[in-house]
């Protein structure tokens, strides 16, 4: 067999090093060279060698992403981050020749993930309507209040890893939030509990079909990432999940998230890459890390195998390095 070179980018963040150690656990043997933008970034000393990444906002990130691929003769990059996907997937010509070593889903698709709003358009306009929960991008805070409730969230549109969304139950609060949002704002109703709450793994085969998937109920860190989660099986979310990768047509690894209220699956965001909870997903047979060089790679599509049933929870461990 012969030797993977792979590129994981944002190794110092779970994602990152959640697909590197997906790697080493992979039946593929595998070159992995890790990049972040902290130079102290910890998952550099997991991988085979780790190079500082240019930051994705950067005018020079592009130059960067050919310049490195080129450099370690890479095979494929799986991105940690949503800023890196955003920009590729607007690079249009400016990466010509090196989108088959890319592990990214459509353009299309990643304009519409990144903004909450056109994600909740898509769905009415697709007629997915029952996945989606009431949205809004303008009105008082009284309007609001009556349509809504209280409380009711603001979130910003192209927020990520549940990062700024807040909760209002008075005009004083909502104020201040509408404002430091400004563009961005977006209002919504309250959907479901806590403890209702699911991330869903997909490997789409880019035609509407579904490869292989997992179904996990979780509990957030305050990081927005997956701190406890438990293998299950909700034929609601099946069903949903079905109709919005029929019509999304992902390719590759995909992450929904849900909140169940009252039996319904609503849909709180599609993440067109890899999830922050992919070490959890591994362990229970569902490495989309290995899965992607299956796809990518050996032009193969993945095969679903079995999941296994279980619970995971996540802890902090230290990482020393003495001088």
């Amino acid at each position: 067999m012969r030797q993977y070179r792979i590129m994981v980018t944002a190794v110092g963040a779970v994602v990152g090093y959640g697909m590197v150690e997906s790697l080493r656990n992979s039946k593929y043997d595998c070159f992995i060279l890790g990049t972040d933008i902290f130079e102290d970034a910890v998952g550099q000393y997991f991988c085979d060698a780790f190079v500082q990444a240019t930051p994705a906002a950067d005018p020079g990130y592009l130059d960067f992403l050919k310049d490195t691929i080129d450099h370690y003769q890479i095979d494929l990059v799986l991105f940690g981050i949503e800023q890196e996907l955003l920009v590729v997937a607007r690079a249009g010509d400016k990466l010509d020749g090196y989108y088959d070593k890319l592990a990214v889903n459509p353009p299309e698709l990643t304009e519409i993930c990144n903004d909450k709003w056109l994600t909740y358009l898509w769905l009415k306009e697709n007629g997915l309507e029952k996945y989606a929960i009431d949205t809004v991008i303008e009105g008082d805070f009284d309007t609001l209040s009556r349509r809504f409730g209280l409380p009711f969230l603001l979130k910003p549109r192209d927020g990520r890893a549940s990062k700024g969304i807040e909760a209002v139950d008075c005009e004083e609060d909502f104020l201040f939030y509408r404002k430091k949002m400004g563009d961005s704002f977006m209002a919504q109703r309250i959907t479901g509990t806590k403890d209702a709450e699911y991330t869903v793994g997909v490997f789409g085969d880019g035609k509407g079909g579904i490869c292989s998937e997992i179904y996990l109920r979780r509990v957030l860190a305050q990081t927005g990432a997956t701190d406890k989660a438990e293998v299950v099986d909700v034929p609601e979310l099946r069903e949903a999940v079905a109709a919005l990768t029929k019509m999304a047509k992902p390719i590759g690894p995909t992450n929904y998230q849900f909140r169940l209220e009252d039996g319904k699956a609503k849909l709180l965001e599609i993440n067109p890459r890899v999830s922050a909870s992919t070490s959890i997903r591994a362990k229970f047979g569902y490495n989309e890390s290995e899965m992607a060089i299956t796809y990518y790679l050996e032009h193969v599509l993945p095969i679903q195998g079995p999941i296994s049933r279980g619970r995971a929870m996540r802890y902090i461990v230290d990482w020393v390095v003495k001088e």
